[in-house]
């Protein structure tokens, strides 16, 4: 009988016909489904088995578009044999995760497992993550590999969970992290992200795996890719690229991004999409920006301003938001407004007259059946009184007409609002009334006695009485 060639030699002849005769991967899977695990982890294996890996997740790679061509649609021909293949490569490195499971539990093989797991582990992850989702370049088959696939390698690796996976089981041990982006980042270059259309997902999906404090060792890495894609022109990559500065944001600590500059980068890019008038985009933007203005307040100490960015982004969301007339960004704003209030506290007052304009214009409209605007707008006002109460005085003809009519035209509206809606909008301007009563010293009891006294509306009644009584 002749002796039986070594596996280094076998797997790199089979990964050399990958490309010539595709029914090389049927008879790949068989041949590592007999194979013994002795055999299989040779000498020279596990560089052979990196280099397999690679051949594997080169034949189940997605087919390469032009960087600015149309997206391509669900059952395009290319992408559904993208798909076979990619199932075809999966079931593949299932028995080879098997394989090295199996020999784990030998003594003597045990040792020879790590070494081949951290050749093959990039090329496995990228592949399963490409196809967990659903996309036009997966189909079901695909996805239910894909989902097997990734459960199967973490727990070849001996992890309870992705995370786990990708930054190490400790915290001096190095996960996969690194390795999975040094094979992402040639794809994620700005003339190269485009072409494969799963680049993205897998960068993003992967990204917000790793939270505080793996993340900070590898902004260098992830800082690049996250800008360039909420730098596109397409919303959707926008927000993408939002998402992940934000998740940056939360989890680097505040030195690391303040370092070379980081964080004002970061702060431009974001103010820059103020400009759109995409809702999505907007509440990424604003929410992103709300956790990233103290870290550049806390960096700017050393070097006082006459405006802060808070005041700078405020301003500009005031400008924006004064003549806006679509419903989805009017409450994105006045969702989002009642934060920037009580970040600046006090200096509120520098934006007052502006501020001042913005709430009686969205009082006076109402947006729909949940009224997200008006309650939003409505926790502005109360906000700004408590932190502004001084300026407020001299302001209550204008709020207190403002507040009256809204509270009139809740009540009397015959629309679809639910109840509970129109409870939480008279609750939260009669709470606006105490507050304005309040700072005032009491003069807002006084003009409202002539308006309780000529009113039969109960429910507006009720409104006024709670004024009067609080104390």
């Amino acid at each position: 009988m002749e002796p039986q060639p070594p596996a280094e030699q076998v797997l790199r002849q089979l990964g050399q016909l990958l490309s010539q005769r595709p029914g090389v991967v049927t008879e790949l899977g068989a041949l590592l489904e007999a194979a013994e695990p002795r055999w299989l982890l040779g000498a020279g294996s596990p560089a052979a088995l990196g280099e397999l890996a690679a051949a594997l997740s080169a034949f189940a790679a997605l087919p390469e578009r032009e960087q600015d061509a149309a997206e391509l649609r669900d059952g395009d021909g290319a992408y559904a044999a993208a798909a076979e293949r990619a199932a075809d490569v999966g079931r593949v490195f299932l028995r080879l995760l098997a394989k090295l499971e199996a020999a784990k539990a030998e003594e003597s093989l045990g040792p020879a497992v790590e070494p081949v797991l951290r050749r093959v582990m990039g090329h496995i992850y990228v592949l399963a993550v490409t196809h967990l989702a659903e996309g036009a370049w997966s189909s079901a088959g695909s996805r239910a590999v894909a989902a097997e696939l990734l459960a199967a390698l973490v727990r070849a690796a001996g992890c309870g969970t992705v995370a786990e996976l990708l930054r190490g089981r400790k915290e001096e041990e190095e996960g996969g992290f690194a390795a999975i982006m040094g094979l992402l980042r040639p794809r994620l270059g700005k003339d190269t992200w485009k072409c494969n259309p799963a680049t993205k997902h897998v960068f993003s999906w992967t990204l917000l795996h790793i939270t505080r404090p793996w993340l900070s060792q590898h902004l260098e890495r992830i800082l690049p890719a996250s800008l360039l894609i909420s730098d596109d022109y397409r919303e959707e990559n926008k927000v993408l690229g939002v998402h992940c500065l934000h998740h940056i944001v939360l989890n680097v600590p505040g030195a690391d991004l303040c370092q070379f500059n980081r964080a004002q980068v970061v702060y431009h890019a974001l103010y820059n999409h103020l400009y759109s008038r995409e809702a999505p985009l907007i509440q990424a933007v604003l929410l992103c920006l709300l956790d990233l203005l103290p870290v550049l307040e806390r960096a700017q100490r050393q070097q006082p301003r006459p405006t802060s960015p808070c005041d700078e982004v405020l301003q500009l969301v005031l400008t924006h938001m004064e003549p806006e007339h679509r419903l989805a960004l009017r409450q994105v704003y006045a969702k989002t407004l009642p934060a920037f209030v009580q970040r600046l506290g006090i200096l509120i007052a520098r934006h007052l007259k502006r501020l001042e304009r913005v709430i009686l214009g969205y009082l006076e409209v109402s947006d729909g059946p949940e009224e997200e605007a008006r309650l939003g707008i409505l926790e502005t006002l109360q906000c700004t009184i408590e932190h502004a109460w001084p300026r407020m005085p001299c302001r209550i003809p204008v709020l207190l007409k403002a507040l009256l009519k809204m509270i009139w035209d809740v009540h009397t509206d015959q629309g679809s609002t639910p109840e509970p809606v129109r409870a939480a909008l008279l609750q939260r301007a009669t709470e606006c009334l105490i507050l304005l009563d309040r700072c005032s010293e009491g003069q807002v009891k006084i003009l409202l006695e002539g308006v309780y006294s000529c009113c039969e509306e109960n429910r507006v009644r009720e409104c006024i009485r709670r004024v009067q009584e609080n104390t």
